[in-house]
């Protein structure tokens, strides 16, 4: 059987762009805080019964990430249990009612509840897209799909800078759940993935999708003979035993050290208080006008990392991501340090700097460590693991966006934003010297090539020689 190569690599994009169209509203929502909080402050443009303080907005941007926990290790038994394609569409039905919710809301209660529902539904769907795109991308084209995720859900942050300080609290919830349900629908006409099918038993509806997503009959055979070789290495190794195999540890701790290390770096606390940061800059620059073009800046930021991967290796671009964020956090906490002083006149150089430093950390986070992090995890699971392990460690990323967000305007009032800002520049360099040590290269490798990088064909064989 002949399989035209342009035909299936188009049907592969096909497919991952259209599951990824549901992160836009996912998008949509992280970046929801940053002209909302503006609007539900303010006595005129407020829909509740009253202006919501800033204990409120600080629970309205992070409680639903501390939930997050639990929705993260439900979702891995989902993910194994209805599959991946299912998941998602599982996932749409609370996001559009909590935006519906939004709509109507008097009482900050409502939003604080609405919040916490969509950021678990979102902290989830961020573990069931890399996955699928992973497993139906093949091994020379999982870079740059992997990548679409960052650009859709980039997207989304524009669309809510670009619109939302301009329209009002009703209006902009409006587009947000009429993105909602248009971007969930197209997701009912794909396949579920070919490794959920094949571990279900299903293995001649695993094929089918197969030869219709690599360039011959023979290279799906080959991933699916890799499928079994996989399978049958861990064999009705239950959860417990797979928590004390070498190789699976391995993977824990370079996936706490991937997500964990992602939101440590202080991104998320930039970003949901983007409007509130650049007001509190005083400088003559609009602070709707800079988060649009923050925000475009990001969309090209993401747009860039695919072509990054096709010349780069994914550690080269993780360090010299948290290379960039480092810089851009010394001028933010630089900035803060020379204007601390009440009398100091802001002009010239000094009043473009944080401007300038908030696009040198977002665009470095966008095209680097945000943009490739859960393409990388997901590839240093095998996959009869990858489900529970991203389960796991995508905890450790619900966790740090908690306490980032939660208690990022406690540490500016307590430390002052310079300290801030310079602890987070810390941070960068810790997280970039780890990956620098312990990260394998996974470029261009497939799964159970990843795997004996990290000890598992060794661990196979003197397993067997035990026995």
């Amino acid at each position: 059987m002949k399989i035209n190569l342009a035909s299936s690599l188009i049907r592969q994009y096909a497919a991952v762009i259209t599951v990824n169209l549901g992160v836009v509203s996912t998008g949509m929502s992280l970046s929801w805080p940053s002209p909302m909080l503006v609007k539900l402050r303010n006595e005129t443009e407020t829909t509740l019964s009253r202006p919501i303080t800033e204990e409120e907005g600080s629970w309205i941007v992070s409680g639903g990430f501390l939930l997050g926990i639990l929705g993260n290790l439900v979702g891995g038994m989902l993910l194994d249990a209805v599959g991946r394609k299912y998941c998602f569409l599982l996932l749409s039905l609370p996001k559009f009612l909590m935006s519906m919710l939004f709509i109507f809301a008097t009482e900050v209660w409502m939003l604080i509840f609405g919040r916490v529902i969509m950021i678990m539904t979102d902290c989830f769907l961020f573990m069931v897209v890399p996955i699928y795109a992973s497993e139906i991308a093949s091994k020379d084209h999982r870079g740059s799909l992997g990548t679409l995720m960052q650009i859709f859900s980039t997207l989304g942050i524009v669309v809510t800078l670009s619109v939302g300080p301009f329209v009002s609290y009703t209006t902009f919830n409006i587009v947000f759940a009429s993105v909602i349900a248009a971007s969930s629908l197209p997701v009912l006409l794909l396949p579920d993935s070919p490794f959920y099918l094949y571990s279900k038993g299903r293995t001649e509806e695993a094929l089918e999708v197969l030869l219709q997503y690599r360039a011959s009959e023979v290279e799906a055979k080959q991933e699916l003979q890799e499928y079994q070789d996989s399978a049958n290495n861990v064999e009705k190794i239950d959860k417990k035993k797979l928590l004390k195999t070498k190789t699976f540890l391995k993977s824990l701790a370079l996936g706490f050290l991937l997500f964990g290390g992602s939101q440590l770096v202080g991104f998320n606390a930039v970003q949901f208080y983007l409007q509130t940061i650049l007001v509190s800059t005083k400088t003559s620059v609009k602070p709707e006008v800079a988060s649009v073009v923050i925000g475009l800046i990001q969309l090209f930021a993401s747009f860039c990392t695919p072509l990054i991967l096709t010349k780069c290796g994914r550690r080269p671009v993780l360090i010299g991501s948290l290379s960039g964020m480092f810089l851009g956090m010394v001028g933010l906490g630089t900035f803060f340090k020379l204007t601390e002083a009440e009398d100091v006149e802001i002009r010239g150089f000094l009043n473009f700097l944080p401007i300038i430093s908030l696009i040198i950390v977002i665009y470095c986070y966008s095209a680097g460590i945000g943009s490739i992090v859960w393409l990388v995890t997901a590839e240093v699971f095998d996959g009869p693991s990858r489900a529970f392990g991203i389960s796991i460690t995508s905890i450790s990323t619900v966790v740090a966006i908690f306490f980032t967000t939660k208690y990022f305007a406690l540490m500016t009032s307590a430390l002052g934003p310079h300290v801030t800002y310079w602890l987070f520049s810390a941070v960068c360099v810790v997280i970039g010297t780890l990956i620098a040590l312990f990260v394998p290269e996974t470029k261009g490798k497939t799964f159970s090539e990843i795997q004996r990088d990290l000890g598992g064909e060794t661990e196979e064989k003197h397993d067997k020689e035990r026995a």
